[in-house]
């Protein structure tokens, strides 16, 4: 039977240190600021928002909210951004996605200054990633790297799977996984005996975005299995990629859904802010 792997008290050590890290410098007369950006009343980008001004509230952090009603132009949000590039008194932008449709998302994340980019989706936050130089890294992978080591978790030398290639979770998740020394193989829809692969992995992260996708049959005995995704089941209760009742009592380690990766990534935009602070 797998451990379970708690997000939720991880996140917790990280958000407990942060609040120390920030009490520190509000001694010193240094403030932290993170520029909230809600673009339309989105229902989930809403919680989010929500979650992240409360958690802002917890640590210290000042958070600077602006809800733009849906038909903001992106002329306007770009200057929006622009104003924050420029403020000394901001450390982090966040633009929560999805835009509404007639806002191009690439030219929003172009936009935000790499030294503000709390969500590391700027193309040279994940340059630096590429080439191993310091830079934001995307949060989510981010925290996955944080749950395995407070697992203690060996990475190094291990065969690592990642099922998904997207932008945000896929790519960097194999490249934070190459640099702490694991092998990696990346999977994604058009990957031929996806099974067999997955049954070689001793770490297996799944991003794949399909509701209980991946099942007992593709996870080797004592493999460590790490539930990126989150859907609702058709009975409106949280699932994840992974169909946890059927990998359980197959794997040594494994995340919930939720209470596994999803309080993470709060917790790392959180980091990513006191870092920028701190640079």
């Amino acid at each position: 039977m797998a451990e379970k792997i708690d997000g939720k008290l991880i996140s917790q050590q990280i958000k407990d240190e942060l609040k120390e890290k920030v009490a520190a410098l509000a001694a010193e007369g240094k403030t932290c600021a993170l520029a909230v950006i809600q673009v339309g009343n989105d229902p989930a980008s809403s919680v989010y928002v929500g979650n992240k001004k409360k958690t802002c509230a917890y640590i210290g952090i000042e958070s600077i909210a602006y809800e733009l009603p849906e038909e903001t132009s992106e002329q306007e949000l770009l200057d929006i951004i622009d104003k924050l590039n420029k403020d000394p008194k901001v450390n982090g932008i966040l633009c929560q996605l999805p835009l509404p449709s007639h806002i191009n998302e690439d030219h929003v994340i172009h936009a935000i200054s790499p030294e503000k980019d709390v969500d590391g989706f700027h193309p040279r936050n994940v340059g630096a990633l590429v080439i191993g130089e310091k830079g934001f890294v995307s949060c989510t992978p981010a925290g996955i790297i944080q749950l395995l080591k407070r697992s203690n978790i060996e990475i190094a030398g291990k065969h690592c799977v990642v099922i998904g290639r997207s932008n945000i979770v896929g790519k960097p998740m194999a490249l934070l996984m190459l640099r702490e020394n694991a092998t990696v193989t990346i999977c994604h829809s058009r990957t031929q005996n996806l099974k067999e692969i997955c049954k070689e992995a001793d770490i297996l992260i799944v991003a794949i975005g399909k509701p209980k996708f991946i099942n007992a049959d593709y996870v080797k005995e004592g493999a460590v299995v790490i539930d990126v995704g989150i859907h609702r089941n058709e009975d409106n209760k949280l699932c994840g990629d992974v169909d946890f009742d059927s990998v359980e009592p197959k794997a040594s380690y494994i995340t919930p859904v939720p209470g596994g990766v999803g309080p993470m990534t709060i917790a790392m935009l959180m980091n990513n802010c006191v870092e920028a602070f701190m640079d």
